[in-house]
């Protein structure tokens, strides 16, 4: 087939594709519906690791979470979740929320929506369960 025709062809199947999923809501963050569906996130992370406490974001979009083990933040990846301990984060609070900076090559910065109040409670939360 001439690459004339082909690559028209490829363009609007994966445009098309991209529209179907938007229609049909799949391009949504994730979301959380209480604090039981976060805690069930963060153990399909860290299995072995059950959380103490989960503070859930107003929006709720991202949870803390306390655990044994140490402070961690469950948030959305797309239309999955995905979770990280804080260890060695360096918080900022910006203009929407928080800023996290880990030593993580698979989740260097982490960025946070949060309502003001809790973009000034989180980050005192994450440094006392430490």
């Amino acid at each position: 087939m001439p690459l004339s025709i082909l690559l028209p062809m490829v363009v609007l199947g994966i445009a098309g594709i991209a529209v179907l999923l938007h229609l049909l809501g799949l391009s949504q963050p994730a979301t959380f519906e209480d604090e039981a569906a976060a805690r069930r996130a963060w153990l399909r992370e860290f299995p072995d690791d059950a959380p103490t406490r989960v503070i859930l974001s107003h929006d709720c979009h991202a949870a803390l979470v306390e655990t044994p083990q140490g402070p961690g933040v469950v948030w959305p990846m797309g239309a999955d979740t995905t979770a990280r301990y804080l260890d060695g984060a360096k918080v900022t609070q910006t203009d929407h929320g928080l800023r996290i900076a880990l030593p993580d090559y698979t989740a260097p910065r982490i960025t946070l929506t949060l309502d003001p109040d809790e973009a000034r409670l989180w980050p005192g939360l994450m440094e006392a369960s430490r």
